[in-house]
């Protein structure tokens, strides 16, 4: 029963994608723990509304693999290198979310027993049903393939209603609105809308991927306070990718 000062949300499961960048606050490289409390804060009180939730972080606050290979290095190496930065930033988020008495499982894609669970889907779909914030890590476990790409496989398999995306900003624009102080917000672009125009949303195979499963891909700012809760009773500013 929703008590009468919470909102009514839309949605049952969701898969929350955030960049490892947003982990960082102001600092230039790695964690910084405040920030990562703050994000903690605002995953627990979606919680506590009774959803459940899946996350994917990003590792680029710690190493990109595509950067890597740009430098020189082999990409198979630097794209495996990437995908232990995110299991780091995984486990930072479940250290903060246990903090909080918010019970969390780190599941990565490449078995590493000591530290998190390997990726068994039905297993994963278990600790959704108990409301245990399930964090994938490790990307899809293949080099080639972003984050991007594994938060929508993951969300797919999950059967997640659909995937938050944090950023900084509060939407979609047409061009970046940081440079550009007459760039316009979309309320709702089209998934080939976003492939068309190069919107930067998520890479091209992310898009794909959730276009061919109808999969919405709801862009926020994650810097905004409260704001993962109140889009996820349908209020706020946000830009939704749907067909």
């Amino acid at each position: 029963m929703t008590e009468a000062n919470e909102p009514i949300v839309k949605y049952k499961r969701v898969l929350l994608k955030i960049s490892g960048e947003a982990l960082m606050g102001d600092q230039g490289y790695g964690l910084h723990p405040p920030t990562v409390e703050r994000i903690a804060r605002e995953i627990k009180s979606v919680r506590d509304l009774g959803v459940e939730i899946c996350m994917v972080i990003g590792g680029g606050n710690i190493f990109r693999g595509l950067a890597g290979s740009a430098q020189g290095m082999e990409r198979t190496t630097a794209d495996y290198m990437g995908m232990l930065a995110t299991v780091m930033n995984a486990l930072a988020m479940q250290g903060a979310l246990e903090s909080m008495g918010v019970f969390t499982r780190v599941i990565s894609a490449i078995p590493m027993d000591q530290v998190c669970e390997p990726y068994i889907r039905r297993r994963a779909v278990r600790h959704l049903e108990k409301k245990r914030v399930c964090i994938f890590a490790a990307g899809t476990g293949n080099p080639y393939f972003t984050t991007d790409t594994a938060a929508t496989l993951r969300a797919n398999e999950m059967s997640c209603e659909a995937i938050f995306k944090g950023t900084k900003v509060d939407g979609v624009y047409d061009m970046d609105p940081k440079k550009h102080a007459h760039a316009k917000r979309y309320d709702t672009v089209s998934y080939d809308e976003v492939l068309q125009k190069n919107l930067g949303v998520m890479d091209a195979s992310a898009i794909a991927l959730a276009r061919d499963n109808n999969l919405p891909i709801i862009v926020f700012s994650l810097d905004e306070p409260g704001g993962f809760r109140t889009i996820l009773a349908g209020q706020g500013t946000y830009t939704r990718v749907q067909g």
